[in-house]
């Protein structure tokens, strides 16, 4: 099983959409074997579904995500639990233990708006939320 999760600083990341770096979890017997970080360099939207599904991903873990990202992943097979916040390697640990804490219908609150608000914790400036 390979995971990976929108990273930033440590954390979940809050926008998938915009995810500069996966935190990846190679998991063996129901633990973690190896981690290591990739970068997107620059890919976004619906193109971190390619991304995740060449580097043979299965699992992702993430905060908000708009409706396209969601059928890209879902088209790639990639089974996933958004609305997570905190830590990336106590999520993981909890996805494999059993308790973590998602909403299977976390989405960006501005999806499909113009806005220089914020999605989570993470600052979208001049972008759109979402796909």
């Amino acid at each position: 099983m390979r995971i990976a999760v929108a990273f930033e600083q440590g954390e979940v990341f809050q926008h998938f959409g915009h995810t500069e770096r996966f935190k990846l979890y190679d998991v063996e017997n129901g633990t973690v074997a190896t981690t290591y970080v990739v970068n997107t360099n620059g890919s976004g939207h619906g193109a971190l579904a390619d991304i995740l599904k060449k580097i043979d991903v299965d699992t992702l873990i993430c905060g908000g995500v708009g409706a396209g990202a969601r059928r890209a992943l879902q088209e790639a097979g990639i089974r996933l639990y958004g609305g997570v916040t905190g830590g990336a390697d106590q999520a993981v640990e909890d996805l494999l233990s059993g308790r973590l804490s998602f909403d299977p219908e976390a989405t960006c609150e501005h999806h499909g708006q113009r806005h220089d608000a914020s999605c989570g914790d993470a600052v979208c400036g001049e972008h759109r939320c979402g796909e």
